[in-house]
């Protein structure tokens, strides 16, 4: 009877290490990939080089949950006539002629029992960085932060924000 249960201990300790590798597995994948966009678009350029805003392409997010991305017509507001020759750019008219949304993949993604604004923390003077890092220096976007509640309630513990359950699940 003992041996039985030491080896139902072992084995459970065992499934408990195997769900928490394939678990740091996952999440490290995450961070180390960043996903291919239909569109390169160079953070490195326009929020670097040219110092635009978070806000001045993704505009919704200083008024609702989501940030957004911007409609095509927005990136053509510059387009039209700077960068003509880019074929990233062309991609952009390509979208703009045939009428097609920019069909980007996500990168940040939260569980839909979270409840997260980006609108809250734009007020409260949250700097994009401190969730989403250096953007401005990435080649391609990827996550550098696990989003997980430990570490939102680690920020707002800090940050003297409501810690309290309701604030951020639905």
């Amino acid at each position: 009877m003992v041996r039985w249960f030491i080896r139902l201990t072992l084995l459970g300790y065992f499934g408990i290490f195997l769900l928490l590798t394939a678990s740091l597995a996952y999440h490290w994948a995450a961070f180390r990939q960043p996903p291919l966009q239909p569109i390169a678009f160079p953070h490195t350029v326009h929020a670097g080089r040219l110092g635009l805003a978070c806000t001045f392409c993704h505009v919704d997010a200083a008024r609702s949950p989501q940030a957004g991305v911007p409609p095509v017509e927005k990136c053509l507001s510059c387009h039209r006539s700077i960068a003509l020759d880019n074929p990233e750019v062309q991609k952009l008219h390509q979208h703009s002629t045939q009428q097609e949304p920019i069909l980007w993949n996500r990168v940040h993604t939260l569980p839909d029992h979270v409840h997260f604004t980006h609108k809250r923390h734009i007020k409260a003077g949250i700097d994009c960085s401190a969730c989403h890092g250096a953007i401005a220096g990435m080649i391609r976007v990827r996550q550098v932060r696990t989003l997980e509640m430990g570490w939102c309630v680690t920020c707002h513990r800090f940050k003297g924000a409501p810690t309290d359950c309701a604030t951020c699940h639905k």
